[in-house]
C-alpha cells in the first residue's frame, strides 16, 4: 500500500466518474484503474462495487475511506512539520468567495513565515467547504457563524472554530451613480465617509442582487442579500450570481447593492447611509479547521490570525 494509491482512491472514491478522477490527477483512466486494483490488491479487499458506467463504494470501500483520508492527513502533517519553516505544501482554504476575497490577504500574511509554501483557495458555498474539510481536501474553512450555530450535516466534535471578526453590511454605490453625480455636482460631499440620502432616494433607483444567499448559496430571492424589502421594498432590476458581474453593473452606475463593507477598499464604490433605515444586517466569520490532524503550520497560521494587526 502506498499514499499515491492511496491518493488515487480518496479522489476516485470523491468524484462521478473515474474518468472525472484521472482528469482531476492528470492520469490515464487506465492508471487510475491499475492503482485502484493494487490497492484492492494490497487490502486483500473489493472496495469498489463495478458496472459497466460507473463505481460506486461498497462497505468495505466506505470504511476504507475513513482510514485513507486519515493517512494521508498524518502524512502531510509529517511532510509540513519535518521541513520545518523550509517547508513546501499547500494551504487549502475553502468557503463562499465573497470571504475568501475579504480574508486573502489577510490569509496571505499569515502565511509569511513558511515562503515555500502556497495558498489554495477553492470558491464554494459554506455547507460545500465544510465537506471538503471532512473530506480532506481542505485544511481550512471560512464559513459564518450562521452555519455554525446549524452545526451543519459535516460537523465534526474534532474541529475548532477560530472567529476573524464581524462582516457588515452596507448599501453601496459606484462612482457613476445618479446618486453619487448629484451629490459631486451640488458639493454635499460625504460624512464620515458616506454619502447620506433618504429611503425615498434610494428606492427611486434600481438593484442588483444575488439570487442566492452569497454565503450559504440557498436561493432566496429578494431577501438573498440581506436587505429588509419587508421595511423598504425596492426594485431589483438585475439579478446576478456571479460576484464579479455583479460588481461590474454596480461600478457602471446602473444600479445600487447591499454588499459587505470589505468591498470600500474598491475605489470605484462608495458607501451610501440611508437616514431614516431602521435596520442593519451583519455577520460574523470563523476560521474552521481539524485540530487532531493540524499540522504545526496550521496551528501557528491560527495563532497568527489572532494577531490584531494583521487584519482582513
Amino acid at each position: 500500500m502506498n499514499l499515491i494509491d492511496l491518493k488515487i482512491f480518496a479522489c476516485v472514491a470523491r468524484q462521478p466518474s473515474l474518468g472525472a478522477a484521472a482528469q482531476e490527477l492528470h492520469l490515464t483512466p487506465s492508471a487510475v484503474s491499475k492503482a485502484l486494483r493494487r490497492l484492492e490488491g494490497d487490502l486483500d479487499t473489493v472496495l469498489f462495487d463495478r458496472s459497466a458506467k460507473q463505481l460506486n463504494l461498497n462497505a468495505s470501500g466506505q470504511r476504507m475511506l475513513e482510514f485513507a483520508r486519515n493517512m494521508l492527513a498524518m502524512a502531510e502533517q509529517a511532510r509540513a512539520d519535518m521541513g520545518g519553516e523550509q517547508a513546501s505544501f499547500s494551504c487549502r482554504v475553502a468557503g463562499p468567495a465573497i470571504l475568501l476575497w475579504r480574508h486573502a490577504s489577510q490569509l496571505a500574511s499569515a502565511m509569511a513565515t513558511y515562503p515555500a509554501a502556497d495558498l489554495h483557495m477553492s470558491s464554494m458555498y459554506e455547507e460545500d467547504a465544510l465537506a471538503a474539510l471532512a473530506r480532506g481536501e481542505a485544511n481550512t474553512a471560512l464559513v459564518t457563524v450562521e452555519v455554525l450555530d446549524g452545526r451543519a450535516a459535516y460537523w465534526s466534535p474534532e474541529w475548532q472554530s477560530l472567529p476573524l471578526g464581524a462582516l457588515n453590511l452596507q448599501l453601496l454605490a459606484g462612482l457613476q451613480h445618479p446618486l453619487v453625480l448629484s451629490a459631486l455636482e451640488q458639493g454635499t460631499g460625504t460624512q464620515a465617509g458616506a454619502l447620506q440620502v433618504s429611503s425615498g432616494q434610494v428606492l427611486a433607483h434600481d438593484f442588483v442582487s444575488p439570487t442566492r444567499s452569497l454565503f450559504c448559496g440557498k436561493q432566496r430571492g429578494k431577501r438573498s442579500d440581506g436587505w429588509r424589502d419587508d421595511q423598504l421594498p425596492r426594485k431589483i432590476a438585475y439579478w446576478m450570481d456571479d460576484l464579479q458581474l455583479l460588481l461590474s453593473m454596480l461600478k457602471s452606475g446602473k444600479a445600487l447593492a447591499y454588499l459587505p463593507d470589505f468591498a470600500l477598499a474598491d475605489p470605484e464604490l462608495v458607501r451610501l447611509e440611508v437616514v431614516d433605515c431602521g435596520f442593519s444586517c451583519s455577520e460574523e466569520v470563523h476560521l474552521v479547521w481539524n485540530a487532531s490532524t493540524a499540522a504545526q503550520w496550521q496551528l501557528e497560521l491560527v495563532t497568527a490570525l489572532k494577531d490584531p494587526s494583521i487584519k482582513a
